[in-house]
């Protein structure tokens, strides 16, 4: 089935500087200088890759514009915009919380958080079907006043904002398949009984001491909010049982007015930053739950937000076989990893990952009814 699939990228997005460094941690005279992990080449490379498998014609081009100091103060504090906006004027800083960036990202984060918006008024606006927004920097570990995990503004979060204060949007659903939790989605609407966060992460990864399953949201919120932290090594069976057991009861009780996935490929078995053994098969399948699912609640409003994802070989086949499903069109490459990955140990569902699945499930039982 081809649908109205939108696709939104910009150059500027891979100008955005984070320094050297050994993975995240910055070189200095213990640590030599080298590429930072959330660097352009993973975002470039699955742009490059739609393009050669013939899929990039076929999708509708979304463009982006800069969100407003107004949009971002819907989110972060004025302090928080401030020290950005000054030090990106200057030679670049750090958000607060391995953040690092360079001169003129914050034009270039502004533009980011504007990506998302776009793609969500698209899908409002009947423009698309559904879409996919490949922005950088990514944006769901920045808080109200701090970043965190090299996010600067929290790109959905301004988004769903956006589309409540301009399209009277009520209820809004996102589900976080990055590795690492969603922290800044979560602390922005813990409270807010009709944004309903489900963040599907590696347990204590990052932030530490974050994203625990006895956080469910608090006051008017309570119940929406789940966290499913899943245990390292977890695979195919235990990401799609929690879409099937968890995503997909969570969402039909709470009714949700638009969909909106923090879509990170740092899950994937191949992920320098992750412990997890999530292939493109699986990406695909969850990819479908997700449709099945905009398409009964939604009216096929399911907007995809680009995060994490720092494996320069296997991201572009991941979020190849996501614009697949997206757009129901087939291209002509396959990945070609999938032999190999698909076919190791550890993609059953193992007792100490099905335990988890189990909890969260009960928390699904408990989200706020729409």
């Amino acid at each position: 089935m081809s649908r109205k699939t939108g696709f939104l990228f910009h150059e500027l997005y891979m100008w955005h500087d984070t320094g050297q460094a050994a993975l995240w941690y910055p070189s200095g005279l213990k640590v030599q200088p080298g590429e930072h992990a959330e660097n352009a080449e993973t975002k470039r490379r699955m742009r490059n890759v739609m393009e050669v498998a013939g899929i990039l014609d076929e999708l509708v081009d979304v463009r982006a514009k800069p969100v407003s100091e107004e949009d971002i103060l819907r989110v972060h504090t004025a302090d928080y915009l401030a020290g950005i906006k000054e030090m990106s004027a200057g030679r670049g800083g750090d958000a607060g919380e391995a953040t690092p960036f360079g001169h003129g990202s914050y034009e270039i984060a502004c533009l980011s958080a504007g990506g998302t918006v776009a793609m969500v008024d698209a899908a409002i606006a009947g423009t698309v079907d559904n879409g996919y927004a490949l922005v950088r920097p990514p944006g769901h570990h920045a808080e109200p006043d701090i970043g965190k995990g090299f996010c600067i503004f929290s790109n959905i979060g301004i988004a769903i904002q956006h589309a409540r204060a301009k399209h009277g949007i009520k209820r809004v659903a996102v589900v976080d398949w990055d590795v690492h939790h969603g922290n800044g989605t979560e602390r922005i609407f813990y409270e807010d009984p009709d944004m309903l966060s489900i963040s599907i992460h590696q347990d204590n990864w990052f932030p530490v001491d974050s994203g625990h399953i006895h956080q469910t949201g608090e006051g008017a919120g309570k119940g929406a909010n789940i966290n499913v932290p899943l245990p390292p090594g977890s695979g195919r069976n235990a990401y799609v049982g929690t879409f099937e057991r968890v995503v997909a009861p969570a969402l039909r009780r709470f009714k949700p007015e638009l969909i909106i996935i923090a879509s990170g490929f740092d899950g994937s078995i191949y992920d320098p930053l992750g412990r997890m053994m999530v292939t493109s098969t699986a990406y695909r399948r969850m990819t479908q739950i997700l449709l099945e699912l905009a398409d009964e609640l939604t009216g096929d409003k399911l907007i995809m937000s680009h995060e994490g994802g720092y494996s320069a070989a296997y991201v572009p086949y991941c979020g190849l076989a996501v614009m697949e499903e997206l757009s129901g069109i087939t291209s002509s490459i396959a990945d070609p990893f999938a032999e190999i990955v698909d076919g190791s140990g550890g993609h059953q569902l193992y007792a100490h990952q099905d335990d988890i699945i189990t909890k969260a499930a009960a928390l699904a039982e408990a989200v706020p009814a729409g």
